[in-house]
């Protein structure tokens, strides 16, 4: 921080005081965000000391940026989060997809990678990669322990005919007990399908994270951004952003899966993938079997559970049903006309979980069951306990998102208010010569590459601004811009520290970092390209991209005056 204090001197240049107060405010945050040299949280409370020290924004309406709409909505969704990891519905959800899919090394990857991408749709990408993990290392380990015995009855029996042995069955020639000692798994195939397995899994997350206006922070980022930028246009919320994401995630599940299997399992899918109980071994299924025990486990389905998953349905129906466009929502009903967004509906959903009791209000033959069930979840004895507790909630609420979110508000208010925002779009005229769809492009592969290094909240805060200004200077639609890089600002894939998902799934010793960058290149092209084919086909009608915006007009003249 030596040279910050030569900052302003320097940003004089850019302007008059204001300019340059808000410049320097932006950069030193921006600096703390990508070095990380304090915690993110702390970073973001920067502007809201700085601001009224510079006299660019007045305390209060600093602290009124730090508490927004999406605030409210991510707090409904943690409370029903609380819930489903609570009352293990997580764990039955993904064991029955897995069961389903079987346990063939390529059936059992995309078996694991729809249920993490279902989860991921509503928890946390973190959240999700910390309970999907721990099953998938149990199915790992019963892999590696069976392989063990598999593998020497396969090389005492091929003891004469090696040459033969890694040709005639198996697209990878790696069946043969590994040459060191040390290792902890019996062939080098059985690494290759715990890379593979453990990879998959993170990456289905980042997938599954983009599905939903909730489904990761930096979708809550531009969405908050967007209606605070933009408060004319009406043409964000839950539906709209399903419609246009979910068949991004789906041919980006399929692909990611191919190439993963590509590169760890080989190009045999027949040999991975087959259904057919005719082809399984010894070993898938002993595997099947350990799944099956683990859903046994769990035992009959609980009437917290229940609870649990009708809440689930309820908020995306309502959130489907609130304003779907092409017809009339249940917003209609009421006479006041933008009082109910989506936050209204997660909130009170959430709000009646602390209300429901986790025990039937009626007597049943299998009260003595259900009481021994919570009883095992839940340490307090109180038959009216409810769904959650303050407690749950706490332990899944991510607060140090909410200040970073906030801090994104603060910063952008602080642009708008001083000016900066038009100086910058003044800068970038010169790009008004190249097509709305290079533009969109250099942005999401500059956006990819940063989020490598920077946490993703951090650079989609720092970027959607410059990109707004952008638009608007370039007269391009600004959601042309804006959505495919909030995309590409998860595609942080490559290392460990490019989300927490990749440092869980390293965490558990099965992946180098070479084999992360590898695998992790190859999923980023894809998603850069799967995010550019949907803004330039089914993303066209679905927010009329074609055409500058009135919303955005208006605004750009307000910000010009």
């Amino acid at each position: 921080m030596h040279c910050s204090g030569r900052l302003p001197l320097f940003l004089f240049c850019i302007g008059p005081w204001q300019e340059a107060s808000c410049a320097y405010v932006l950069m030193v945050t921006a600096v703390y965000w990508v070095s990380e040299a304090v915690p993110l949280g702390a970073a973001a409370l920067v502007p809201a000391f700085l601001y009224p020290l510079f006299g660019v924004l007045k305390s209060s309406e600093v602290a009124a940026e730090y508490c927004k709409d999406t605030t409210l909505l991510l707090m409904g969704v943690i409370c029903l989060a609380a819930s489903i990891e609570k009352w293990n519905l997580h764990k039955r959800i993904a064991l029955r997809m897995v069961m389903i899919a079987g346990a063939k090394p390529g059936m059992l990857v995309l078996g694991f990678m729809c249920c993490t991408v279902f989860l991921s749709m509503w928890l946390s990408n973190t959240s999700t990669t910390a309970m999907v993990m721990p099953i998938a290392e149990a199915v790992l380990q019963q892999l590696i322990s069976t392989g063990v015995a598999d593998a020497q009855e396969d090389y005492d029996n091929i003891e004469g005919p090696e040459e033969d042995s890694g040709s005639a069955t198996s697209p990878h020639p790696a069946h043969s007990p590994l040459d060191r000692k040390d290792s902890p798994y019996p062939t080098k195939r059985d690494h290759m399908i715990c890379k593979c397995l453990s990879l998959s899994i993170t990456y289905a997350a980042t997938i599954g994270g983009l599905i939903t206006i909730t489904g990761t922070s930096t979708n809550l980022i531009f969405a908050e951004h967007f209606n605070s930028r933009y408060p004319d246009a009406k043409v964000i919320n839950f539906g709209t952003w399903f419609i246009f994401s979910l068949p991004i995630s789906i041919i980006m599940l399929v692909l990611t899966w191919v190439w993963l299997h590509f590169l760890f399992l080989g190009c045999n899918f027949k040999e991975t993938c087959s259904l057919s109980k005719k082809r399984k071994t010894r070993r898938e299924e002993l595997s099947e079997r350990r799944i099956q025990e683990e859903y046994t486990k769990l035992g009959p389905i609980s009437y917290p559970e229940v609870v649990t998953g009708i809440f689930f349905i309820l908020m995306t129906l309502l959130w489907f049903t609130r304003e779907p466009g092409f017809v009339p929502g249940w917003t209609s009903l009421f006479e006041k006309k933008g009082y109910r967004t989506d936050a209204t509906i997660s909130v009170l959903l959430g709000f009646l979980l602390f209300l429901i009791p986790a025990r039937k209000p009626w007597p049943s033959a299998f009260s003595g069951q259900s009481k021994d069930k919570v009883s095992e979840k839940d340490s307090n004895p109180d038959p009216l306990a409810p769904m959650i507790t303050w407690k749950d909630f706490q332990s899944l609420m991510p607060w140090e998102i909410v200040i970073l979110v906030g801090g994104g508000y603060a910063l952008a208010a602080g642009c708008k208010v001083s000016g900066l925002s038009v100086w910058i779009g003044r800068q970038l005229e010169p790009m008004n010569g190249l097509p709305p769809w290079a533009v969109t492009l250099l942005a999401c592969l500059l956006v990819s590459t940063v989020t490598e290094f920077a946490s993703n909240p951090a650079t989609l805060t720092v970027f959607l601004p410059i990109l707004s200004t952008l638009s608007e200077t370039l007269q391009i639609n600004p959601l042309h811009t804006l959505i495919p890089c909030t995309m590409c600002v998860s595609f942080g894939v490559m290392l460990p520290v490019g989300n927490p998902p990749n440092a869980i799934v390293f965490s558990y010793g099965h992946v180098q970092i070479s084999d992360m960058v590898k695998a992790g290149f190859g999923v980023n092209l894809i998603g850069v390209m799967v995010v550019m084919l949907a803004i330039m086909t089914w993303g066209v009608p679905l927010f009329q991209l074609n055409e500058f915006p009135d919303w955005a007009i208006v605004k750009n003249m307000t910000d010009s005056l």
